[in-house]
């Protein structure tokens, strides 16, 4: 069972010897929702299916979501039918991969987990990294999915927070908040996407490309190791609340603390989307990427 992180060579091998599975292409772009298909049906891993941001892994329209935010979460029951009526079973070992240095695909990554299925690994490098293997890869839409009921929902393997416990917690040694968005908009001189600029007072800034090497790939875990244990200091890593915009570019930060032996920490998965949307929430803005030099504002 692959949990974090695949290789390519190691997928060549599930593939050569039959093992279930399924590959889940998650390529998006946030500024032209149309660009990742587009991605997929110019060239894909054969046998692939294609999973939309907004369409199969938010709930944008409906009436039981478990989340706020840009990109507010599904139900658990809800992502369950979906995973069934694209064709997922419990017995499968889930590969999950975009173009966009797991930027998206950790979502899938971590959504399956939180419904209770542990057997899901992000394809390290991407499509990139399989097509340097010698992968092939076929072009033109995914064929329709098979739907079935193979994949039963259980005991959620990933911690969520929501806005109220992440408020009434804020500041106190049993929390440290990890914002993933890019340092200009971490400290409020840039925001494209929310309608107020800054962050979360007391947070810290890792942004989640940091965890990705030159190669396309995650960095080996005592790198990541030892560039969490910088930044954390004394904070206890199990307190770890990690954010972003929307709750989908946060999970690079989470998946590689894991890999780096820290533990599978927690996610706000409403973020500073909808954080800065809460009446009364506390946002601030600083030239520092630390706690302590916060301005806060609303």
């Amino acid at each position: 069972m692959h949990t974090t992180i695949i290789s390519a060579h190691e997928l060549q091998g599930l593939i050569q010897r039959g093992s279930p599975l399924l590959v889940m292409d998650c390529s998006f772009d946030l500024m032209d929702p149309l660009k990742g298909r587009q991605q997929f049906e110019a060239a894909h891993i054969p046998g692939a299916i294609y999973v939309h941001l907004d369409e199969q892994l938010s709930d944008k329209h409906g009436t039981t979501r478990a989340s706020g935010g840009r990109h507010p979460l599904p139900s658990r029951e809800r992502f369950a039918e979906r995973l069934n009526a694209l064709g997922f079973s419990s017995d499968m070992q889930a590969v999950v991969m975009d173009r966009q240095g797991a930027n998206y695909c950790g979502r899938l990554w971590w959504m399956l987990k939180w419904c209770g299925h542990e057997a899901v690994a992000v394809l390290d490098g991407g499509l990139t990294a399989w097509q340097e293997a010698g992968g092939d890869v076929e072009s033109g839409p995914a064929p329709l999915p098979v739907a079935g009921q193979g994949f039963r929902l259980g005991p959620p393997l990933a911690q969520t927070t929501d806005t109220a416990t992440l408020a009434q917690r804020l500041g106190q040694p049993a929390q440290t908040v990890l914002d993933a968005r890019a340092a200009a908009r971490f400290r409020g001189e840039v925001e494209p996407l929310d309608p107020v600029a800054g962050h979360i007072p007391g947070a810290l800034n890792r942004p989640f490309a940091s965890n990705i090497g030159p190669d396309g790939r995650f960095k080996p875990a005592g790198q990541l190791r030892a560039e969490f244990d910088a930044l954390l200091g004394a904070r206890d890593p199990r307190t770890v609340v990690h954010h972003c915009g929307s709750g989908v570019s946060a999970i690079p930060n989470l998946l590689a603390m894991e890999l780096a032996g820290l533990g599978r920490t927690a996610l706000y998965p409403g973020s500073w989307s909808e954080w800065c949307n809460t009446p009364g929430m506390v946002c601030a803005r600083s030239q520092e990427t630390t706690p302590g030099a916060d301005n806060q504002t609303r």
